[in-house]
């Protein structure tokens, strides 16, 4: 929390943070009442053991924690929170000298709360009311937890009203986005220079996170980082060591995190080739062509339809298939090059929660039945943040697929051999729902 954003602002900053409380609160109370509790105790989460070993997992605080306070180091944590009264944050700080206690947070949100030290979960129950019968609680339970006498442990229906809530993000939560987005982009451009002075994929990861001034598991994500027809695996989880022999390409995914929440990009390059690089450009056009459609309002199918209609078009116009775009979406040709949805729900999580929920008591808003892997589907409401991510991919498996169907003779295989080492091109780009425009989270970023 040491950016040079909160330094020289730390002002504006605590008055976000204390609004952006305020609403958690508010929100806090009315589904608790709606849902018959008295109180909320929330979790940060405790790492678990590798198995058959002594050492944790690298430590990730819950989101629904995240969303009360960005303590993002002090596992074992707890926020209590009764409506009408200060909410009290519960600080593991184990005795421990194999290990360093995380401080004590004296930030810009910490008035926030009633701090209180804890060495142990005994000290932290203690702290805690005698009865809390009409207390729920979020987290993954753990063996004392029982003992506890909680009321409940993640009950649904109060879940559901939290987790549709949080969509809509606050200013605050705005900001924090915005300062993830620039992190980000300081990372990507770090990333673009070491591909081109022909660095390895693992050696582009190095690059990043020095940009970024983050470690590996301070990441949001593992990064992808694809060079070549890597770049055809959509969620390609590897970082070469050895630079291949030639350079064609680089898809890279990566995000960076400040206060909790995630910025979520992608760019793709060329190294030498300009066709490829003509055609990264054309595909940059028909990405941000997709995000200004992002508006209070618009049903988030309809862009997902639109993008793939774009990207029929864009197919056709590149020589990868030899029909319209229309008997391409009408043949399902499109899903071929590009298999996954247009994007998703951004916030304290990469994939935010509720993208699917088609109001706060609960229940779902189908997915269109020939696009079952979109993670939204709701209308877009004022504080939306979107990844708008279209992609189109040279997929051995599906392309191997389409050549043994009807479909196989709509592809021209002679273009699909041409382009091949190039594995594909994906742009993504954050984005905000507002009346009457969008606001682009990740343009800005680069720019400065």
């Amino acid at each position: 929390m040491n950016s040079p954003a909160i330094r020289q602002n730390a002002d504006s900053w605590s008055s976000l943070f204390a609004a952006h409380l305020a609403m958690v609160e508010k929100r806090s109370a009315d589904a608790l009442a709606k849902a018959g509790y008295d109180a909320l105790l929330v979790h940060a989460g405790t790492p678990p053991l590798i198995f058959l070993d002594d050492h944790h997992l690298a430590f990730k605080a819950h989101a629904p924690f995240k969303v009360w306070a960005p303590l993002l180091d002090a596992p074992d944590s707890f926020v209590y929170y009764a409506p009408g009264k200060k909410p009290v944050l519960l600080v593991h700080q184990p005795v421990d000298y194999w290990h360093k206690s995380p401080a004590l947070p004296n930030d810009y949100w910490a008035a926030g709360f009633e701090i209180l030290s804890c060495p142990d979960r005994a000290v932290a129950r203690a702290a805690l009311p005698r009865d809390l019968s009409r207390t729920a609680f979020i987290g993954i339970p753990f063996n004392e937890l029982m003992s506890w006498g909680i009321g409940s442990i993640n009950p649904e229906h109060l879940m559901a009203q939290l987790d549709f809530a949080r969509a809509n993000k606050s200013p605050y939560e705005i900001a924090c986005l915005r300062e993830a987005n620039r992190l980000g982009a300081l990372g990507h451009i770090a990333a673009e220079k070491a591909f081109r002075a022909g660095a390895s994929e693992f050696e582009i990861g190095l690059a990043f996170m020095a940009a970024c001034g983050l470690r590996e598991r301070e990441l949001p994500y593992n990064p992808i980082i694809a060079l070549n027809e890597g770049g055809a695996v959509l969620h390609y989880q590897v970082q070469q060591r050895t630079r291949p022999a030639r350079l064609h390409s680089l898809l890279i995914d990566a995000g960076a995190e400040f206060g909790g929440y995630a910025s979520d990009i992608t760019r793709t390059h060329s190294h030498h080739d300009a066709e490829f690089a003509a055609m990264i450009r054309r595909f940059d056009e028909l990405q941000l062509a997709l995000c200004a459609q992002v508006q209070v309002g618009v049903d988030w199918r309809d862009i997902h339809q639109a993008s793939y209609r774009a990207i029929s078009e864009f197919l056709r116009e590149v020589g990868l298939i030899n029909v319209s775009a229309d008997e391409a979406i009408d043949s399902a040709l499109t899903s071929v090059f590009y298999p996954h949805g247009i994007g998703h729900l951004l916030g304290i999580q990469v994939h935010d929660v509720g993208g699917t929920q088609k109001d706060a008591a609960g229940g779902t808003i189908e997915r269109p039945y020939n696009h079952p892997f979109l993670r939204l589907t709701r209308r877009l409401e004022d504080g939306c943040v979107v990844t708008v991510e279209p992609g189109f991919y040279l997929i051995d498996q599906l392309l191997n697929e389409a050549k043994l169907k009807p479909i196989g003779r709509m592809i021209e295989w002679k273009r699909v051999e041409q382009l091949r080492h190039f594995g594909g091109i994906r742009i993504e780009d954050n984005v905000v729902a507002r009346k009457g425009a969008s606001e682009n989270l990740t343009r800005p970023a680069f720019d400065a």
